[in-house]
């Protein structure tokens, strides 16, 4: 068992800070190191990289001269180059004063446009490529479908359970599986299974082709606990199976689905079957809104409750190749799913609440790392996805705004002066800061 899912229980909001402080220092270090390593390749001399603002309560100087420090605030980052005047850049008049051609090629001010440009690109970059790369290693690490569907763990179920692991599923209720991984193509043929608490399995054991007694194939069981959902609220955990909702009985998860989606955000009485024990659980399912596959967003009622078959599927290795294009698909779809919920919130289409701020995210980090390694590891990938599109919005102060002002510098021949960039250096502030105050807001007084 992952000794994560243990942690959260000794003091919950301690470890909740505690996991999100670690989950941002990987992204920022990860993003502050981009922009390090692509500005000393490119022959700008890094003066200070911090993990990190405020008193410095450790530092190094490496054999290169470039300080290495951790300070007392954990929220942030940066790498302080030659020549400039403060963490967030700008031209120390007084530290270029006097510099030889040579020197004055390795500060930021003084390096060629495709220097600053990469050095600037390279933070968000890095984001994204330690999202590839935890979304492969992932991927790799859980596997595919075996082909055809097999047994693997059994889970504990309050049905009767003949199925072993190893079995592979030829058929059930005499109709047979179908020749696909596609996971959809399978939960439209387990939804089309009658909702009753038993179904007749054909397996192939161990070379002989029998039929024995299983559970519904996609029970009402919580294979996963969404974060900040009422489910979560509630006390549901990982292993939970619902067993009836406002006392009417219910085999199937897709029955679950309904009745939550029926309820139109009424509270539900459920019966939850957990290792031996009922228990009643008391909740009230929330407007959710989600994005669809054509485009847009659809509002539903969700208690967050994530489903799974049965029993643990039995996997088979995945090559690299085909791991690393699912995590190029995933971080796409994360970048993809992001701006169109940021479009849609802008124009009313879907509730502002969906925007969460500092205190939303450390809930989600605590929560995901109380369901596991794996799952904080994932969660880590997803935020850094995030810190990285973030970082490329055309805003001043951000990686996106610089790139905006090398473009501008790159079509006139010159840098914009010194006093635009400071009065668009205020702008972009402003509006960084007036967008955490909102999330901050969110996270107070949103349902």
């Amino acid at each position: 068992m992952d000794p994560m899912t243990f942690i959260p229980q000794f003091g919950g909001a301690l470890w909740t800070v505690i996991f999100f402080v670690v989950a941002l220092s990987v992204i920022i270090a990860v993003h502050e190191y981009g922009h390090y390593i692509v500005g000393k390749k490119s022959g700008i001399f890094p003066e200070v990289f911090s993990l990190g603002f405020g008193p410095v309560i450790w530092s190094r100087v490496d054999r290169d001269g470039t300080k290495w420090q951790l300070a007392a605030i954990p929220f942030g980052g940066y790498v302080k180059f030659r020549g400039d005047a403060n963490a967030s850049g700008g031209i120390d008049e007084e530290a270029v004063e006097g510099l030889s051609k040579d020197e004055m090629r390795s500060t930021m001010s003084g390096a060629p446009l495709w220097a600053r440009t990469a050095t600037v690109a390279a933070g968000p970059l890095f984001n994204f490529a330690l999202s590839i790369l935890i979304f492969t290693g992932v991927i790799m690490f859980r596997g595919e479908l075996a082909e055809p569907l097999t047994v693997g763990d059994l889970r504990p179920l309050p049905v009767q359970q003949e199925l072993q692991s190893g079995d592979r599923i030829l058929a059930i209720e005499g109709s047979q599986l179908p020749d696909s991984e596609d996971r959809a193509v399978l939960g439209a043929y387990f939804d089309a299974l009658p909702h009753q608490p038993t179904l007749d399995y054909t397996v192939d054991r161990d070379g002989r082709e029998i039929t024995v007694a299983g559970p519904f194939t996609y029970p009402p069981l919580a294979t996963q606990i969404a974060p900040r959902s009422a489910a979560g609220d509630a006390g549901l955990r990982a292993g939970d199976v619902i067993t009836a909702v406002d006392g009417e009985e219910i085999y199937a998860f897709e029955q679950l689905k309904d009745r939550v989606e029926g309820s139109k955000g009424a509270t539900l009485q459920l019966t939850v079957w957990r290792d031996g024990a009922v228990l009643d659980k008391e909740m009230t399912p929330r407007r959710v809104d989600e994005p669809q596959p054509g485009g847009g967003f659809q509002t539903f009622y969700r208690i967050g409750i994530v489903g799974g078959v049965a029993f643990e599927p039995a996997t088979e290795a995945t090559g690299i190749g085909s791991a690393l294009g699912s995590g190029v698909t995933q971080v796409g779809r994360i970048i993809e799913g992001s701006l169109s919920g940021l479009w849609h919130m802008a124009t009313g289409a879907i509730s502002t609440c969906n925007l969460s701020g500092p205190i939303g995210i450390a809930e989600t980090s605590g929560d995901m790392a109380s369901q596991g390694t794996t799952n904080f590891i994932w969660f880590i990938a997803v935020l850094s996805t995030a810190v990285g599109l973030l970082n490329l919005f055309p805003v001043p102060v951000l990686d996106g705004g610089h790139l905006v002002f090398f473009a501008y510098e790159a079509v006139s021949g010159r840098p914009p002066s010194d006093r635009a960039l400071k009065v668009l250096m205020s702008i972009g502030l402003t509006v960084v800061l007036s967008l955490m105050v909102f999330a901050l807001s969110n996270d107070l007084f949103c349902p």
